[in-house]
């Protein structure tokens, strides 16, 4: 699970072994959303199990045409993970060898990851301190000559500050890969991310606000060559089969995946209005509390709120006491790009990103997904409210 996983890699005190009451609010609740589809998607997917056209079957051009309509893109191409469409997007770009691409230091790690995959440098900024989204004003200190490329992260399910970020590309000569895997549906100035920039991509982990019954992820764009160029690439360079016209990937989005995704996606404007709401309701009931910090809604976008994230010290200890409570939690991000073992490589050290490691420290994200009851929701403001209160 997420939350044991995120508890492993901070350096906090670790807990006691003790039993874990029941849960009475999940993290995320996946069972519940697949039960509410259940007879869509037992409906969908029969026919593929009767045909057994698991692969590059009808669903995923059927897919692909609805998700590029929905965030209002000419091509989409589907791909087997959110990784795989970065990195797709990078050698779709010809980016590669001796190229460098600035992207954010606080994001998880998949961003960088693919940048590697590529054969290229990873050049880290610092972010926002409201937003924390790559800051725009601290882009043109890190451009050298090998720079190609930026890669701003649509974190926690809201937009970065694409209109000046965009300026810094135009002066620059270099291309823009929204990384919109957490912003599915979200906008700025009033346009579904995935379309200001000259390419997006987008995963459909289970978790994510659109997300499949499995791994899954897409690439969007206005320009016809490029995406020619992404279908080859994830299908072994071909178009028809044993003729491979470039040496490629094996990418696909498996037919299932594709099925599932079409049936989740005209509910996402509805679960993302659901999320919102969740959202306003805990900004209600937490603002006034002392030593809780909650992040600033920008004034250019809609947050689809993929994670509702609040701040504070000593984050492991309201973490113990929502556990004690049967309150499900997570960390996103306990630990920054440049301070990752894997990365040791880059040169960064401790303080070179201080919004980034700050926050990295101090962020805890609570409940947050579709199907939350009210009740759920006062059970988790009211633990919140009961471990400060003893505090103070």
């Amino acid at each position: 699970m997420e939350l044991t996983k995120n508890s492993i890699q901070t350096n906090e005190k670790p807990k006691a072994a003790t039993s874990s009451p029941a849960v009475a609010v999940p993290f995320i609740d996946l069972p519940l959303q697949f039960a509410n589809l259940k007879a869509e998607i037992d409906q969908a997917l029969a026919p593929i199990f009767t045909s057994a056209g698991f692969i590059m079957g009808p669903s995923v051009k059927e897919f692909e045409a609805a998700f590029a309509e929905f965030i209002g893109a000419e091509h989409c191409v589907t791909v087997h993970t959110g990784t795989a469409a970065l990195h797709l997007a990078l050698l779709g770009l010809d980016i590669g060898p001796g190229d460098e691409i600035i992207t954010a230091a606080n994001s998880f790690v998949a961003t960088a990851e693919a940048i590697e995959f590529a054969g290229a440098r990873t050049r880290l900024v610092d972010v926002d301190p409201e937003t924390y989204n790559l800051d725009p004003r601290k882009i043109e200190a890190a451009i050298t000559s090998d720079t190609k490329a930026i890669i701003p992260v649509h974190l926690y399910g809201q937009a970065a500050d694409m209109k000046p970020i965009m300026e810094v590309a135009k002066k620059h000569n270099l291309k823009v890969i929204e990384d919109a895997c957490q912003a599915h549906g979200t906008t700025y100035e009033g346009v579904r991310v995935g379309t200001t920039g000259d390419i997006a991509c987008f995963s459909f982990y289970p978790g994510k606000n659109l997300g499949a019954a499995g791994e899954g992820g897409a690439i969007v764009t206005n320009d016809a060559a490029l995406a020619n160029r992404i279908r080859l690439l994830r299908d072994h360079g071909s178009q028809k089969k044993y003729e491979h016209e470039i040496v490629g990937h094996n990418f696909r989005l498996d037919t299932v995946q594709a099925a599932i995704l079409k049936i989740k996606l005209p509910h996402l404007d509805k679960w993302n209005k659901l999320r919102q709401s969740h959202a306003r309701f805990y900004r209600e009931h937490l603002t006034d509390l002392k030593g809780l910090t909650l992040r600033p809604e920008s004034k250019y976008g809609e947050h689809i709120y993929h994670l509702f994230v609040i701040e504070l010290e000593e984050r492991h200890r309201l973490q113990e006491h929502l556990q004690s409570k049967g309150i499900q939690s997570g960390i996103h991000y306990p630990i920054p790009i440049h301070l990752q073992k894997g990365f040791a490589h880059l040169g960064y050290k401790t303080g070179d990103f201080p919004v980034s490691e700050n926050a990295c420290g101090k962020v805890l994200s609570l409940p947050m997904y579709p199907e939350l009851s009210t009740a759920q929701l006062e059970l988790v403001v009211s633990a919140v409210r009961e471990y400060f209160a003893k505090l103070n």
